[in-house]
């Protein structure tokens, strides 16, 4: 089969959120997170991590994440709003993935905290010297700062080996931790 096939987990935390009075489900977009979004898919389309496919919340400002951020990426991949990531935990998160057609190679999720930073985090291991060694140092870094804070509109990209319905805890390399403000044309984070 095709077990060797290199896949990437793209993990995007929606953008900064307003807090108007209305069920938490609608809350849309804050005027930071507007201008985030759309840094962040630009990151996305420069470091070459354009999904196959997206997985969305259903909520009101995820969507517009995602929305935002399809326009800096520049792409139209095939997208699934999903109920079952709004308030998800990490867990129900990692099924989603493993119930993706192995067809997919990149698989971009937009979700909330915390379970974008519990799967993250479940997911990645650090580079070894098996692994090429040289980003290891980068990428044990990259993973204290994740594990320390996953801001809004901050980017996880998680690489593995093999079909999505093998995806398991430390399985998988994490290849990027960014967040807005880190982005070469961000606006402020």
């Amino acid at each position: 089969m095709t077990t060797g096939v290199g896949r990437t987990l793209v993990l995007l935390r929606h953008a900064k959120s307003a807090w108007p009075d209305v069920p938490d489900h609608d809350r849309p977009l804050a005027g930071r997170g507007r201008r985030n979004a759309p840094v962040m898919g630009r990151w996305l389309r420069a470091n070459g991590y354009v999904p196959d496919q997206v997985l969305c919340s259903t909520a009101r400002r995820a969507r517009e994440t995602w929305q935002l951020a399809q326009e800096g990426l520049g792409a139209t991949p095939a997208v699934s709003f999903e109920r079952r990531v709004y308030q998800a935990s990490a867990e129900q998160l990692l099924d989603l993935v493993r119930g993706v057609p192995s067809a997919v190679t990149a698989l971009l999720i937009v979700g909330h905290d915390p379970a974008i930073q519990e799967l993250a985090l479940m997911l990645a291991r650090t580079a070894s010297p098996a692994d090429g060694g040289g980003g290891s140092g980068a990428a044990a870094d990259a993973l204290d700062r994740m594990r320390a804070k996953f801001p809004t509109a901050a980017v996880a990209v998680l690489r593995l080996t093999g079909n999505w319905d093998r995806l398991s805890p430390g399985t998988a390399q994490l290849a990027a931790f960014v967040i807005p403000r880190e982005a070469p044309d961000a606006g402020g984070g």
